[in-house]
């Protein structure tokens, strides 16, 4: 049943990014496998695989908690190329960052800025037009 799971989760996740499974299975694969494991099939095969919300209102949903919570530049940045394969622009991206300094505060606001220029920077896509 667990391959089962991580297959899907696989699956799902390299449709999304094709590089984010190897990032995770890097950085963890050495300290937590069954973390690594665990973030493939449920984060991905079973929660973000669900029907209700389509990726593109997914993505938005999560920038917003990971801006929120802060501290979670490397995940951030994976989702924010996430977004950006799912049809996000980086206006849309940016407006939301914008609208989450009002409900969790200007500095987190900005880390998730500077993560998303990162990112933008690495697809060629500054400057940002409204």
């Amino acid at each position: 049943m667990t391959s089962d799971r991580y297959e899907h989760g696989a699956k799902v996740l390299d449709s999304l990014d094709g590089a984010a499974r190897q990032r995770i299975t890097d950085s963890l694969g050495d300290v937590s496998p069954a973390l690594a494991d665990q973030v493939v099939s449920w984060a991905f095969g079973e929660m973000y695989d669900r029907p209700a919300l389509p990726p593109r209102d997914r993505q938005l949903v999560i920038l917003g908690i990971l801006t929120s919570l802060g501290g979670c530049e490397p995940q951030l940045g994976m989702h924010l190329r996430i977004a950006l394969n799912v049809g996000l622009t980086p206006a849309e991206i940016t407006e939301a960052l914008l609208q989450a300094a009002v409900y969790c505060g200007m500095p987190r606001s900005l880390v998730a800025t500077s993560v998303a220029r990162q990112v933008f920077a690495e697809r060629g896509l500054l400057p940002v037009s409204p």
